[in-house]
């Protein structure tokens, strides 16, 4: 199954990107984190994971996840590796959780084995769980022999991850989050994403990893936190409907500032309300200002030039490409212990021939 942006899905049960026949048991899939522009902040359904607002991102052509799952028999345990080491606990938990979704669309007890390479540091606020449940999601149905199309995978994937459903697409994509109240079985059908129109626009993100360590406190504890407990969070969550709207109209422009100024102001809005909440909820490294603070001098020196920050430390710099390597470098001069990485919009998730790892 390819799902990429603008391109009809090709199914589970037709061809592979390279027009070899997909055998059923083994499938091994690619898919690349996204950035949100605007931002999934707080579940109204943790279960169904169906989010409390719409979101907007851009996939990137940089730091690719690989999974393969092979399927074995239908007794004994899924077992998972990542990057060649045993997963355990929580993370396998989630796995596996994903893994009883898929077996049971498709009516099968067969175990999986599944194995996964990440290239994006994990736990760190840079997407990995987006990848890694999106390549899931495509490798897993194949292997298993669903027939899903594009908006159906979506969903599938959100329930591994609410972000990886943006992955499935590549360039820009808007994740929709249904209905606030719909019952479950309608309210878990129409939230899924889709590719959004863009006119022309040639951006990059200049990725500044302050810190690629795992967060102190997980994005899931930190949003339920902040949803619970922030004063904040409920006038963030209504500005961020108008903060898409804004977005849409820019993108269909073409406008890249409009586009940079409402991310910014999403972004910095959305770590308030995790500072307000009780405890505080605190992403913010003072390597993080810094690149902040460049940003800023950055517009003031007449490039344009602006921040997004996902739930942890690291920036990512939304810019025109023509600008992206001295945005790069000035990122580099003011905190010269940050590694640098410049992004454009990549592709939506796909399958792979077995061996091409």
């Amino acid at each position: 199954m390819r799902v990429d942006h603008g391109a009809a899905p090709v199914r589970a049960h037709e061809r592979a990107t390279t027009g070899t026949a997909r055998v059923a048991g083994s499938a091994t899939a690619v898919a690349h984190p996204n950035i949100a522009l605007i931002k999934y902040w707080g579940k109204r359904d943790e279960r169904l994971v169906l989010p409390r607002t719409d979101s907007l991102s851009m996939t990137l052509d940089i730091f690719p996840t690989i999974t393969q799952v092979r399927l074995g028999a239908e007794t004994g345990q899924d077992t998972v590796t990542l990057d060649g080491a045993a997963v355990t606990g929580e993370a396998l938990r989630r796995v596996v959780a994903f893994l009883d979704l898929v077996r049971e669309q498709a009516a099968s007890l067969r175990r999986a084995v599944v194995d996964t390479e990440n290239t994006v540091p994990t736990g760190a606020g840079l997407a990995s769980s987006a990848s890694g449940f999106a390549a899931l999601a495509v490798a897993a149905a194949t292997a298993y022999g669903l027939d899903l199309d594009a908006r159906a995978l979506s969903r599938l994937a959100r329930r591994g991850s609410g972000s990886a459903a943006r992955s499935l697409f590549g360039g820009f994509a808007l994740w929709h989050a249904g209905p606030a109240d719909a019952p479950a079985p309608a309210a878990d059908l129409a939230s899924y994403a889709e590719p959004v129109p863009v006119a022309e626009l040639d951006p990059a993100l200049v990725v500044a990893v302050v810190d690629a360590g795992p967060k102190p406190v997980s994005s899931r504890a930190a949003m339920r936190r902040t949803v619970d407990t922030s004063p904040l969070y409920e006038p963030w969550a209504r500005s961020s409907a108008d903060d898409l709207a804004a977005m849409r109209t820019a993108l269909r422009r073409g406008d890249l500032d409009a586009v940079g100024e409402t991310a910014e102001r999403n972004a910095l809005g959305m770590h308030a309300t995790m500072l307000a909440a009780r405890p505080a909820v605190r992403y913010l490294a003072p390597a993080s200002l810094t690149v902040l603070d460049a940003v800023l001098r950055l517009r003031q020196d007449g490039i344009p030039a602006y921040a997004t920050m996902d739930a942890g430390p690291n920036v990512k710099v939304l810019c025109r490409r023509t600008d992206a390597g001295r945005v790069a470098a000035a990122v580099r001069d003011a905190a010269p212990d940050t590694a640098v990485h410049i992004a454009g919009p990549g592709p939506g998730a796909r399958l792979l021939d077995g061996d091409a790892r």
